[in-house]
């Protein structure tokens, strides 16, 4: 599933770079990796497939835990259990036993909920539903998936819901890692899917230009990062605002999207502010799958300051570009801008 990781993402090199006098030794940490019981929530997702993957190649004992997983394409050490995150007696059973649980359940940020799901329920409620599930089951690690800028106080009702989540994890007693990510791109991402459905090729129009800047960080990036999240203690109490090596607005990831299937793009600039009466309009029919919600998230910034891959033993020069990834080239990477500006 994923690209094969090149010999600078040896996970076994890292490990031993993790090293010191206080940590736990080489043989002991292996042992832990070939028996450790992994629960990862919202398992058939695209991060969630690529991380039971992951996982189950380092050794793992592996459950998805997702809704409906039967159709999903895992690997056959990987077991699947049906429950929803959001109903506290459908994953209770499942929960208990496990030596962590990753919390990757999650309605994007880039389109309105579908049906009658919601935000908070989903990533509030399901936060809760799991923490609860794993205190009361004798879970010890807890890896929770956030995404930059949440925030109780935050503009989007993602956001919001994700700052509230983290404060159910945060206060918990189960021995947590708080993962905050730009997007994640990768096959079967919907990032630059999102690019081509707001826009047309050849000529379109981007709210404020396309200047909304983002930071997307390589799948086979992510997913070590995860794995070895829940291999070193040293990750426990920890919150990490994770991004790729570049910055590209998404006027840029549009043109990269058509130039990688031969295709060139101009962009026009569309006035934020009608962009997002258009939005805010378009939400109100049911089968459109943009809202105001969307519509406010032109407005943020989707880059971190200080990149934390770095506590992986990982620089940002190692990590994977966009463009690389589409094999078509861009400009040199742009340097971090205050949001203000």
């Amino acid at each position: 599933m994923l690209a094969p990781r090149r010999e600078s993402y040896n996970y076994l090199s890292r490990t031993v770079a993790y090293q010191t006098t206080e940590a736990i030794s080489y043989l002991s940490l292996r042992e832990d990796i070939q028996c450790m019981k992994v629960l990862v929530a919202g398992g058939t997702g695209f991060i969630g497939m690529n991380l039971c993957t992951e996982l189950d190649d380092r050794g793992h004992d592996v459950t998805a835990l997702a809704r409906d997983p039967s159709d999903a394409d895992l690997p056959e050490g990987v077991d699947r259990a049906m429950g929803d995150a959001s109903a506290y007696d459908s994953i209770v059973d499942t929960v208990a036993g496990h030596d962590a649980v990753v919390n990757l359940v999650s309605l994007s940020p880039l389109y309105k909920p579908p049906g009658d799901l919601d935000h908070e329920t989903v990533h509030l409620g399901g936060t809760a539903n799991l923490v609860r599930a794993a205190e009361e089951g004798g879970v010890d690690r807890f890896v929770q998936m956030s995404g930059l800028g949440a925030d109780p106080d935050a503009p989007t009702d993602f956001l919001r819901a994700k700052g509230n989540a983290e404060n159910v994890v945060r206060d918990s007693h189960l021995a947590w890692t708080i993962f905050r990510p730009s997007v994640v791109f990768g096959d079967g991402a919907e990032f630059l899917e999102f690019t081509k459905q707001v826009t047309t090729p050849y000529v379109t129009g981007l709210p404020n230009g396309g200047e909304t800047r983002f930071q997307p960080i390589w799948i086979g990036d992510v997913v070590p990062m995860l794995a070895d999240a829940l291999a070193d203690s040293r990750h426990v109490g920890e919150i990490y605002e994770i991004a790729g090596p570049q910055i590209v607005t998404l006027a840029d990831a549009t043109r990269l999207a058509y130039a990688a299937e031969g295709k060139s793009v101009k962009i026009l600039s569309v006035p934020l502010s009608m962009a997002k009466l258009g939005l805010t309009a378009a939400g109100a029919v049911p089968f459109v799958p943009f809202g105001p919600d969307q519509a406010r998230s032109l407005e943020i910034n989707n880059t971190v300051v200080t990149n934390d891959v770095s506590a992986f033993g990982v620089s940002e020069d190692e990590l994977t570009t966009l463009g690389a990834y589409l094999e078509v080239g861009i400009h040199e990477p742009r340097e971090p801008q205050p949001e203000s500006a």
